[in-house]
């Protein structure tokens, strides 16, 4: 029985995409996604634990050792392997010659013993011979007592609805290529009517005639086809729009950690797939159905002159698609490898123009230009690869090709001489057996397309079974209670990645309604994460979380975050004017709101010395604008929307001593019946606040207010004692 395979569809998801091959080949399918949430996938994708724990979840007993080569030979398998360093495969079958490696980047590949080694080996174990690491995996009972998920196949409705909106269009390109395939049907017939009649009896005018209609045939065609394109083209801009947009929407409906957990780079390729599904449906998919047409009308009249001539045309036919076939694996193999590649030289490059100031910084202009210089070496390889095999494809199809010709060519020529066709006829059959090979290479192509295609489709289909954020199957709370308390219980919370301590633990407190709460605490203490728990970028937690009355789970995100104001350490500037720039959400800018946020902000001298004033263009992520100015820029956004809940996360860090001041003494006006929390390590941010909460390893350790904390010389007081206000 062949080891069942799954291609990983991320950069890094190798560690779940081994999981679930294994889970496989004992009889039990779990999507891709739930190994993912139970291993704790991430940008960084898991280790080797967290393969581990996910394995005993559903039902496997494992074991992670390091062990030399021999005795990997006595072990059972499949087994999960770490690879190259950086690599997660899975072991297939071994012995002294050679091993089978399911590697989900690649495909199923034998090694060789030497080769093998070369990957695998990672270190010396106790000073004895070179080891390497492998995850053992054995079912339990508990594993055939679980059902496994069912499996979602290629769905190909949500690409092939497009068309439907395009039903008269695409009425009017099957018509012009019936109409134009009618036309070229008669070219044949003239032809060989203009050598056996008009030539042979030397009859001028009526050569004169048909060559006449030869010419006005071939202009009909030409303004047809002229038609034809111009249609496709506004169909395939018409399906390409409908498809990104949607493909966006579904983006902005999943959940704010699926984007902590890929990479940017994933998704700009799966823009890529999305163009690639909609060149095949209105290019390709398109013209093969009249050369599928075309195909067989001029088969059959084909075979009216000469059965013998299409049973050698058909026999080089599919000798050429069974030559083309050989390459399919190879060339499907070669796609997924470009995918992860052209992903991380994304990556490479974003990271390179984005973070140029960094490295210019720190003297890593060398360093990050080699990593870079390392991908397209890998790129080249793989480019190099992909002609090899490319060009002995070509020149198989080619001999093939030609060799069919010769045969047809001396056959029909030994019928002409034998006196079963005439002259003309064997013009007419070059032409029509012309007219044959044009489909039968769109065939060959249709099918490379639909390979293509389909690999698009998988990577597509991941993102649009995901779960939205706001499942329209599921109700959410859609109003705020009376009392706008949150209240928070028991709260913990964990990093999805296997062995990590919890960032919150155990967490009980009141965040009092129309009050201002500070939250105080050494770096890494979780004051970001609670942040971002209570903005629901992430939903997995311990505990509860109430907004009132309400349970905070079943607050609908998007209108919760509608009550929300939030300034963020890692906040975005857009490329666009200052003042779209801080009425981001809304088409038309209320320009007293406008005018407000920015007194607040204290950013609006600024912006009055500039000489477009708020129509000022920025550059993207905020290029133009001193890191002070950014936070002002930031801060005036969130009071823009003049939420009901304010969330502050270092909102003042970057700022001066006088613009702090200032924008302190404005917030605490604007703060005024509004539940705000805020995130400081500077003293004269948080003094003022009702209430002072500090964390320390993700736990309360102190609450009170600035005086009581600072009487009670504990942990408060030792993280601002050296500020200026204790006059220390």
């Amino acid at each position: 029985m062949s080891f069942p395979f799954y291609k990983q569809l991320n950069a890094m998801d190798c560690g779940p995409t081994c999981l679930r091959m294994v889970a496989k080949h004992y009889g039990r399918h779990y999507n891709a996604d739930t190994i993912r949430q139970k291993a704790g996938f991430s940008k960084q994708g898991v280790s080797l634990l967290g393969i581990s724990e996910t394995a005993e979840k559903i039902g496997f007993r494992t074991r992670g050792v390091q062990i030399s080569h021999n005795k990997l030979l006595t072990i059972a398998h499949p087994s999960i392997l770490h690879w190259n360093q950086n690599h997660f495969v899975v072991l297939v079958s071994i012995n002294k010659r050679k091993a089978q490696i399911a590697d989900p980047a690649r495909g199923i590949i034998n090694y060789s013993n030497k080769e093998f080694l070369t990957y695998w080996l990672s270190n010396k174990k106790n000073g004895e011979e070179e080891a390497g690491t492998v995850l053992l995996l054995e079912p339990s009972t508990a594993f055939y007592e679980e059902e496994g998920e069912k499996e979602n196949k290629l769905n190909w409705s949500i690409i092939t609805r497009y068309l439907r909106s395009s039903r008269w269009p695409i009425t009017q390109v099957f018509i012009s290529l019936l109409i134009g395939s009618l036309l070229q049907l008669i070219l044949p017939f003239l032809t060989q009517s203009m050598v056996d009649t008009g030539i042979n009896t030397r009859n001028m005018q009526y050569i004169t005639i048909v060559l006449i209609a030869q010419l006005t045939l071939t202009f009909s065609s030409n303004v047809i086809e002229f038609i034809r394109s111009r249609l496709q083209l506004r169909i395939s801009n018409t399906v390409n729009i409908s498809i990104l947009s949607d493909f966006w929407i579904k983006l902005t409906r999943l959940p704010l950690a699926y984007f902590d957990a890929h990479h940017t780079g994933d998704t700009i390729q799966r823009i890529g797939d999305n163009k690639q599904i909609q060149s095949f449906l209105t290019g390709q998919a398109l013209s093969t159905i009249f050369s599928v047409f075309n195909f067989f009308l001029y088969a059959i009249i084909l075979i009216t002159y000469s059965v013998p001539l299409f049973l050698i045309f058909s026999l080089g036919s599919t000798l050429y698609f069974l030559w083309i076939r050989l390459f399919m694996k190879i060339r499907r193999k070669i796609n997924y490898e470009s995918f992860h590649i052209s992903a991380k030289e994304n990556n490479a490059t974003l990271q390179l123009v984005q973070g140029m100031q960094e490295i210019r910084l720190n003297n890593a202009e060398h360093l990050k230009r080699w990593e870079w210089e390392n991908i397209q070496a890998k790129v080249f390889k793989l480019t190099f690869k992909s002609l090899n095999y490319g060009q002995w494809q070509s020149a198989g199809a080619l001999f093939i090709t030609q060799g069919k010709d010769i045969i047809i060519s001396f056959t029909v020529a030994q019928l002409v001489v034998q006196g079963q066709l005439t002259f003309g006829a064997m013009i007419a059959i070059q032409y029509i057996i012309g007219q044959l090979s044009g489909p039968v290479q769109q065939f060959i192509g249709l099918s490379q397309s639909i390979q293509d295609a389909k690999i698009s489709m998988e990577r597509l289909n991941e993102v649009h079974n995901m779960e939205d954020e706001e499942p329209v199957t599921k109700s959410f709370i859609a109003e705020l209670p009376e009392k706008h308390a949150i209240k928070i219980n028991h709260l913990s919370f964990t990093y999805p990645a296997a062995g990590n301590d919890p960032v919150l633990e155990d967490l009980t407190l009141t965040i009092p309604d129309g009050r201002v709460t500070a939250i105080v605490g050494a770096s890494g203490s979780g004051k970001t994460t609670l942040i971002k728990l209570l903005l629901k970028v992430y939903e997995q937690y311990e505990g509860e979380i109430k907004v009132g009355e309400n349970n905070f789970k079943y607050i609908s995100p998007s209108f919760w975050r509608r009550q929300c104001g939030a300034v963020l350490q890692d906040g975005y500037i857009f490329n666009d004017t200052i003042a779209r720039n801080i009425a981001v959400s809304d088409e038309y800018v209320d320009h007293d709101r406008l005018i407000r946020s920015c007194k607040i902000a204290n950013i609006l001298p600024f912006i009055e010395t500039l000489p477009n004033g708020f129509n000022t263009l920025l550059g993207a992520e905020g290029a133009g604008v001193s890191q002070g100015q950014r936070q002002r820029l930031l801060i005036a956004r969130a009071i823009y929307k003049n939420p009901q809940y304010l969330f502050f996360d270092e909102a003042t860090n970057a700022l001066d001593a006088n613009n702090e001041k200032a924008i302190v003494e404005n917030l605490e006006r604007f703060f005024h019946g509004r539940t705000v929390v805020v995130v400081a390590h500077r003293l004269s941010t948080v003094k003022n606040a009702h209430k002072i909460i500090v964390l320390h390893n993700g736990k309360i350790v102190e609450e009170g207010t600035h005086a009581s904390l600072t009487e009670s010389k504990g942990m408060y007081y030792e993280l601002v004692k050296n500020q200026l206000e204790l006059g220390m």
